[in-house]
């Protein structure tokens, strides 16, 4: 346990952020999956219509520090191509 006030802080500052990024990262996993089941269904219109919601997901998280940039434009582009090859 932190003995000094600063490390206290930041020991409670840590509990709160994982909390919140962990909400975060459930919200864009949901919104991948959806995606991903429209696309298992053949579901091309489903598809396009979330694919906006995920991309505004994932820069956000990108932005906010929850995941690294590149991860957010590479699961982007992935979805992207998935649902072009429909």
């Amino acid at each position: 346990m932190a003995n000094h006030k600063s490390a206290k802080k930041r020991a409670k500052q840590t509990v709160v952020r994982t909390e919140r990024n962990k909400t975060r990262r459930t919200e864009m996993r949901t919104a991948v999956k959806k995606i991903r089941e429209a696309i298992a269904k053949g579901e091309k219109d489903a598809a396009v219509q979330l694919l906006p919601e995920a991309q505004s997901t994932l820069r956000k998280l990108a932005k906010n520090g929850v995941i690294k940039q590149n991860t957010a434009a590479r699961r982007t582009g992935r979805l992207a191509r998935q649902i072009a090859k429909l």
